[in-house]
């Protein structure tokens, strides 16, 4: 006889391969795309409202597709084999890895401390509503700063706490950008997921006299897994994005956005160069989101109705 649950489980790893499969399927159409456009498109575009005797004038519909603006696929491979910089440097793929580990370290830092800020703010939201309605707003509208112009502003406080007699490198002035967008899913998913119990189930935890932090701890935060889940796989996310830009934007060496930065410098003598540290932070954010699974697993019980991202 079969186990017992043997079906499900079945159930679940065939729709596990479906969609790997699926992902496999659409990376493949992007290159099929990606090519037939390279054959089929205009080389310098198709520009609209252009001026004759007018340099960039006009506003340009579809891109070029020459060899320096859209190498061809198999170029962008070769070239992660190729030198890095030419000579007895690494290949490109080497240097990328290394970078990537960098940003991944610093994403991890900017994840937990976004996590952590993000846990509080829903948790003291769904506890007074009075607070709800003064914080949520301004939780919204953070997410409206261009990063770009918030970066700055936080690595120029911490060099002045670095030139103060403060320890402050400049990773974590990183992490902490990468905070500031890892914060915003957590506090929503969390505020979302303390309230979804029914109003049923709290009256039978009255019924018990069970006080707040019991209620809290058996029956909201369980309730909470299939809402806090996919807000920790966007967050995780979003501390890539983070830190990637922040990388650029304070010119921090070392990871993969400063890498890719330096390489789009030397594009049009490269054109497939650029595209390797591109992957790479492709790879990063994928790795980040998916390694929330690994927390998910442990709470495969809770995960029912989990809602989506």
């Amino acid at each position: 006889m079969r186990p017992v649950g043997w079906s499900a489980r079945r159930q679940g790893e065939l729709r596990g391969w479906i969609a790997a499969g699926w992902g496999a399927l659409g990376v493949l159409a992007v290159l099929v795309l990606w090519e037939l456009y390279k054959f089929a498109g205009p080389s310098e575009g198709f520009i609209v409202g252009a001026v004759p005797g007018e340099s960039g004038s006009g506003v340009m519909l579809l891109p070029r597709t020459h060899d320096r603006a859209m190498p061809h696929v198999w170029d962008m491979a070769a070239r992660l084999f190729a030198p890095t910089s030419g000579g007895d440097t690494p290949p490109l793929w080497v240097s990328v890895a290394g970078a990537a580990l960098v940003t991944l370290g610093i994403a991890a830092v900017g994840w937990l401390i976004g996590v952590a800020v993000g846990a509080v703010l829903g948790l003291v939201m769904q506890r007074w509503r009075l607070l709800e309605w003064g914080l949520l707003p301004w939780i919204v509208v953070s997410q409206i700063v261009p990063l770009i112009a918030f970066a700055p502003v936080v690595n120029a406080i911490g060099n002045q706490i670095d030139r103060g007699g403060g320890t402050w490198p400049q990773w974590l002035s990183v992490a902490v950008i990468a905070s500031y967008l890892a914060f915003f899913p957590v506090a929503v998913g969390v505020l979302r997921g303390l309230a979804s119990p029914d109003r049923i189930h709290l009256d039978l935890m009255n019924s018990y006299a069970a006080g707040y932090w019991a209620t809290l701890l058996r029956l909201r935060l369980p309730a909470a897994v299939p809402h806090l889940l996919p807000a920790l796989r966007l967050a995780a996310a979003n501390a890539v994005l983070g830190a990637v830009v922040a990388e650029v934007s304070i010119g921090m060496r070392g990871g993969i956005g400063r890498m890719l930065i330096q390489l789009a410098g030397q594009a049009s003598s490269d054109p497939a160069a650029p595209w390797g540290p591109t992957f790479g932070s492709i790879a990063l954010g994928l790795i980040a989101a998916g390694s929330v699974a690994l927390i998910g697993l442990g709470l495969a019980n809770y995960r029912r109705g989990e809602a989506t991202a």
